[in-house]
């Protein structure tokens, strides 16, 4: 798999479509800029001047951790079974809508206002109602080797439980 250079900051805009495609990146740091936050693990940076073997090192990681990623995903039915292999799970209505918004960024960030969107799409009976959801789906999808993690102040992370990401606090 094929991991995307890019320039930080110059190429911003790049990163956040290359993010939004799930493709991985390797962002090159100026020396005199401060790296900008990660929160999703096909990303990695590496500050400038580097080597061509630290380059090269970090871009074969991020290409491993993106082919373990694809690997990994669980699939969510229609009928609100999450499948994982052979082992599978069933969900309530508002869990697999959770669910559905967290696989659609596995491995990334979402917020709590867009998952509270995607539970309750005509508006959240509150704010205890979604922690008491995501609680509720980790337990349930515990057994397949998956965890939603919280980032602080950012939103929810759902990811293979044995997964390396480094996910830093803003």
């Amino acid at each position: 798999m094929d991991v995307a250079l890019l320039h930080w900051p110059l190429e911003r805009d790049r990163r956040t479509a290359l993010a939004a495609q799930g493709s991985p990146r390797l962002l090159l740091i100026d020396a005199d800029e401060a790296p900008p936050l990660l929160v999703d693990c096909l990303e990695d940076w590496v500050r400038l001047p580097a080597s061509q073997g630290d380059i090269d090192a970090r871009s074969a990681a991020i290409a491993h951790r993106a082919a373990s990623h694809v690997a990994e995903r669980p699939v969510l039915d229609p009928d609100g079974v999450l499948r994982s292999g052979s082992d599978w799970v069933s969900l309530p209505p508002v869990e697999a809508r959770l669910l559905e918004s967290l696989l659609d960024r596995f491995g990334a960030v979402v917020s709590r206002e867009a998952l509270a969107r995607s539970g309750w799409p005509s508006g959240a009976p509150g704010r205890n109602a979604l922690d008491v959801h995501v609680l509720r789906l980790r337990r349930r999808i515990a057994p397949l080797g998956f965890v939603i993690k919280t980032v602080r102040s950012r939103g929810y992370l759902l990811e293979r439980g044995n997964a390396l990401l480094e996910v830093e606090s803003a």
